[in-house]
């Protein structure tokens, strides 16, 4: 790893990166071999979850090519230097900012959506212009093994690498000084890579997680909001950092809440021979989700299956902040609905929490929309929808307080492995003399004035 790291540098320094047309080439070099090789990690992330191709297409590579499309129609108009207004303070000279890469990055992919969310970043970083030491997870092994298989052959290591591994080799690789770390998982581990990067200064974005909820006010169009809410909880098992992790409605509206809910789950038929549903990822996993099934409390679904590593969709009713289920990110296919006397009361009950990733406001109220989205502080979601809005590159994606920090997708990708460099540059063909002494009154009055202050 010291190896790999130290030819990352040097090939850093050399300012090969800093070429435009070298990074849109990687980028495209990138796009066509995993398009080539679609089959084969196909296979693999079958292997994995029991994820269908179409799945597999529009919750992973799709947005990896778009991405990547994105990158290189864009690139040089966010790598263009950009001129600033210069204050008469410092007449005559121009201001601009230069957009530079940080360096050497460390990417930690999560294993929920392993291509997805170890490329993604990847793109980004070689979008800035950086170098890029992968770690996926180690948890889809065949996704792993391919991922390494596929990139460090056809890449050159001192540019873009993978490194397989569990908790040893991740461990290794932090102990290492990085310019730029890149954390997609639990808040758990975030806290140890933020701690890890501490100890060389390495600014760090984390995507973490959190309890997300979906809100429902009396009014909400609820055939259209549950069709919705149901496809992306239930999307990859439940298993999305972004999925809806709990229901918050009106008592007056649960019973229809809870019936149609069961009928869309019905009419959607999950299962993997359907290709709409995956495999929970490991057994330990299936034991988790296990014990925050309360049998009485379940309104249907409800089975699990631990040889085949499947839990059927689940809705649980009369939940409260209190049970086990609400103590923890779910992160599977088990949905709780709690209702609410007042909406304040909602308010108050998720302020008391920790800041989630996502919040999804179900309502035709523009007045209980704009009270929801100005008192709840969240990383980012979506009116009348859930989980959508990752796909809009347009809109950054992050966390904020516990569920992370920083943001990347589209430009905000850039940025996030991107130093801005400030510059003034000065004309010589004329100088004031008010900043040099002897001071007076006089100059101290014109450096006010020029200041903007009487």
């Amino acid at each position: 790893m010291k190896e790999i790291l130290e030819r990352q540098r040097t090939f850093f320094n050399s300012n090969r990166t800093k070429d435009l047309d070298f990074r849109i080439e990687e980028l495209q070099r990138l796009k066509t071999l995993l398009l080539s090789n679609l089959n084969r990690l196909n296979e693999a992330i079958y292997a994995d979850f029991g994820k269908s191709p179409f799945e597999t297409f529009t919750n992973e590579f799709g947005l990896v090519f778009l991405d990547i499309d994105e990158a290189c129609k864009k690139l040089k108009s966010w790598a263009k230097r950009k001129r600033v207004r210069t204050n008469w303070v410092n007449f005559p000279a121009k201001s601009y900012i230069i957009p530079e890469p940080l360096g050497v990055s460390l990417i930690i992919g999560a294993w929920n959506y392993p291509y997805q969310l170890s490329l993604a970043p990847a793109i980004a970083a070689i979008a800035a212009g950086n170098t890029v030491i992968l770690k996926p997870s180690e948890l889809p092994s065949h996704t792993s093994k391919l991922l390494a298989e596929l990139i460090n052959t056809h890449f050159d290591p001192a540019f873009f690498h993978v490194v397989e591994g569990g908790v040893n080799e991740t461990t290794a690789l932090l102990e290492e000084r990085f310019d730029k770390i890149f954390f997609t998982g639990s808040t758990t581990v975030g806290r140890i890579v933020y701690l890890a990067a501490a100890q060389h200064l390495t600014p760090v974005t984390l995507e973490l997680g959190g309890k997300s909820p979906a809100i429902f006010t009396e009014g909400a169009n609820l055939q259209m909001g549950i069709r919705r809410l149901i496809w992306a909880k239930f999307l990859n098992a439940g298993q999305t950092c972004i999925a809806p992790d709990y229901v918050l409605l009106p008592k007056s509206i649960r019973e229809e809440f809870l019936r149609l809910a069961k009928e869309e789950i019905e009419r959607a038929s999950y299962s993997i021979e359907n290709g709409n549903y995956v495999q929970i990822i490991n057994d330990r996993n299936v034991s988790r989700l296990s014990q925050l099934i309360d049998s009485k409390k379940v309104y249907s679904g409800g089975k699990i299956d631990q040889e085949k590593r499947i839990i059927e969709p689940t809705l649980m009713h009369e939940v409260t902040f209190d049970d086990p289920i609400m103590q923890e990110e779910i992160f599977g296919p088990i949905l709780p609905i709690l209702t609410y006397d007042t909406l304040a009361e909602a308010i108050s009950e998720i302020k008391k929490r920790e800041k989630p990733l996502s919040c999804y406001i179900f309502t035709g109220n523009p007045a209980l929309k704009n009270k929801l989205l100005n008192e709840l502080s969240f990383g980012g979601g979506a009116v009348n929808e859930a989980i959508m809005h990752i796909s809009n590159s347009r809109l950054p994606f992050g966390g904020v307080g516990n569920s992370g920090m920083g943001s990347y997708h589209g430009e905000a990708g850039f940025r996030t492995f991107s130093h801005y460099k400030s510059i003034l540059e000065k004309a010589n063909w004329f100088e004031t003399k008010l900043k040099y002494s002897p001071y007076s009154e006089g100059k101290l009055k014109w450096i006010k004035r020029l200041m903007g202050m009487k």
